[in-house]
């Protein structure tokens, strides 16, 4: 029950396709899983060398099972060669789906997996954009995800995958590509969708309809974001990568702040609203949305302060933040002030996570406490008065008549009431 607590065991990754009667009894589970047999895999091989795609997809969605898988040389011939080539329709559908079958019955390891991170690379940043560049990511994120809960169950996450391609400590150049391109993603520079026919639309989208990590997220507003749909999707699988990235080195605070440096000047630059909130509204990790959102309050304090990031520290921004973010010209004053304000509640929801689910501890720690049920770890910084909230709150309204004037704008003391409350509540607990 306790590991349900964990939130990474709350989640199922990407999405696994449901397969009727493929899930693996216990008596399956007991047999030690073999290769396909050599006879068929003889058959499969002369579909390849005749390049009969639609019979070596057929042939290997009859022959693996529970008991059986292809060995990694075919796994791989799947991704580099069917996956990624400038298939359609249905093609690209059908591997996908057998990918996922075998991910679901043999999840991949280090050994095992049939993609590395140059082709990924190679792929994400190839100007061709092969139609199933999309459907690839999905299945990079799923194999990480998959093995990443599982060695996390056995206290291994040294022997993961993620911990292989994803660490900041031993490849902290990969986590880098990632972000540039989730920044990419986010902006829409140069990560559209490529034009295909319809087929290959309707293809991905009934693969991927299903997928929870593949949500577009609120950008707050009325404003649309501006990327497509499929920058979207990748948008939140990428998030996930980092997500990861934050936790497997077990030094979740310091990989955190890590990638928050990595992420700052990115944001600086964005000079559309609305992406800079897709890409702090689509963090998967609370902790490295407050250490980002920690550095962009710090850099536009006008007397920067020394306290640990604490419900001090927050209640300081309130009180000597300006606006210095990137604003296209038609932007009024009082909107810029608006989005300060959102983000500072998002810094004090965030940050209210951080605490209550100890997700500045390393995951082997995180399951301890939640077995001891330990209590919350606050700062003296943390100990703040109702008296504070309200003289600063009223303080920065003060501020905002004489700057605005009149009419006062309502969602400007609309979001200070909220984050009165959200103050209030946090320190109530």
């Amino acid at each position: 029950v306790w590991l349900n607590k964990l939130r990474y065991f709350r989640r199922s990754g990407v999405h696994h396709l449901s397969f009727h009667g493929l899930t693996r009894n216990r008596e399956t589970l007991q047999q030690k899983a073999e290769l396909i047999p050599s006879r068929r895999l003889s058959m499969v091989q002369t579909t390849i060398e005749e390049n009969f795609l639609e019979g070596t997809l057929h042939l290997l969605n009859d022959f693996v099972s529970g008991q059986h898988y292809p060995p990694k040389e075919t796994i791989s011939h799947l991704v580099r060669h069917i996956l990624l080539n400038p298939h359609q329709g249905e093609v690209l559908k059908d591997t996908y789906m057998l990918l996922m079958k075998i991910q679901m019955l043999h999840p991949a390891t280090t050994s095992t997996m049939g993609w590395n991170w140059a082709l990924l690379k190679y792929i994400m940043e190839d100007q061709e954009k092969p139609p199933g560049r999309l459907l690839f990511l999905q299945y990079v994120v799923q194999t990480l995800e998959d093995d990443f809960q599982h060695n996390l169950r056995l206290r291994l996450l040294q022997k993961s995958i993620a911990k292989k391609v994803l660490s900041c400590n031993g490849c902290f150049s990969n986590v880098k590509e990632v972000v540039e391109w989730l920044v990419a993603a986010v902006t829409g520079i140069g990560f559209s969708q490529p034009q295909e026919a319809e087929g290959t639309h309707s293809a991905a989208a009934r693969a991927e309809c299903s997928s929870p990590a593949a949500r577009p997220c609120s950008a707050g507003g009325a404003e649309a974001l501006p990327s497509t749909v499929f920058a979207q999707k990748a948008m939140f699988l990428l998030q996930r990568m980092l997500s990861m990235a934050v936790e497997v080195d077990r030094s979740p605070n310091c990989n955190s702040y890590k990638i928050a440096d990595l992420i700052f000047p990115f944001i600086l630059n964005i000079p559309v609203r609305s992406q800079r909130e897709a890409l702090l509204n689509s963090m998967d990790s609370h902790l490295l949305r407050c250490k980002l959102l920690e550095m962009m309050f710090h850099h536009s304090c006008d007397v920067p302060t020394t306290l640990p990031l604490s419900l001090s520290k927050i209640l300081y921004f309130l009180g000597h933040s300006s606006v210095l973010l990137q604003y296209q010209d038609d932007v009024a004053t009082w909107q810029r002030w608006d989005e300060m304000l959102e983000y500072l509640s998002l810094l004090l929801i965030s940050y209210q996570n951080v605490i209550l689910d100890h997700l500045r501890s390393s995951l082997y720690e995180r399951m301890d406490l939640i077995i001891q049920k330990a209590k919350p770890r606050l700062q003296d910084d943390d100990e703040i008065s109702h008296l504070d909230i309200y003289l600063k709150t009223e303080d920065f309204l003060s501020r905002m008549q004489q700057l605005l004037g009149q009419p006062f704008p309502l969602q400007i003391n609309e979001k200070v009431c909220m984050i009165q409350q959200l103050f209030l509540i946090f320190t109530a607990t």
